[in-house]
């Protein structure tokens, strides 16, 4: 397999860009839900916050190397026609951009008292947008709706492929898994 992408399919670094995101998504969200629902008492209570931080972080970073490969890589010529073809295209545009979105409200609830955010020892982010009257309670909503709203789109995504996959019966999902993209 090649590690750029081709007209007819997708390259190793995108599969493996896209897959990263997707599942550290999901793993953030269910993370986030949990960890909101600790007590003050329970061993996870700093700790789980901590890992959610410098998670959100270094996605923040594959994010952008994401987008980057994204705008610099041909992308494979697209399945289908019309208003399918407009879809996907916003779709995918909108699942490059959302999670940004989320991992700023994250910062924004994160650094609302001034304080930095550690990223596992390795560095941190300093607090460049702080003080704000209400900057936590508000980023943390603007910051639920954003998360869930990404997963919904997310699934209706994953929907869509499996439409691809199985009715359609072309080869959309098989280029994202790295298989031949039989026609």
């Amino acid at each position: 397999m090649r590690l750029v992408n081709t007209r007819e399919r997708y390259g190793l670094v995108a599969i493996a860009l896209h897959w990263l995101v997707a599942l550290t998504v999901i793993a953030l969200f269910a993370l986030g839900l949990w960890m909101v629902e600790l007590d003050y008492y329970d061993a996870w209570y700093r700790r789980a916050p901590a890992l959610h931080k410098a998670i959100g972080i270094l996605l923040f970073l594959v994010v952008v190397i994401r987008i980057g490969w994204h705008w610099f890589n041909p992308r494979p010529q697209s399945i289908g026609g019309g208003i399918e073809v407009t879809m996907a295209r916003l779709v995918h545009r909108v699942l490059l951009i959302l999670p940004l979105l989320v991992m700023f409200s994250g910062y924004l609830i994160s650094t609302a008292d001034g304080s930095s955010v550690d990223v596992f020892s390795l560095f941190e982010v300093p607090a460049i947008i702080s003080d704000i009257e209400g900057q936590e309670d508000i980023a943390g909503d603007v910051h639920l709706v954003l998360a869930i709203t990404l997963v919904v789109i997310a699934a209706l995504h994953m929907l869509a492929a499996f439409k691809h996959h199985f009715i359609d019966r072309d080869a959309t999902l098989r280029r994202m898994l790295g298989f031949h993209a039989r026609t």
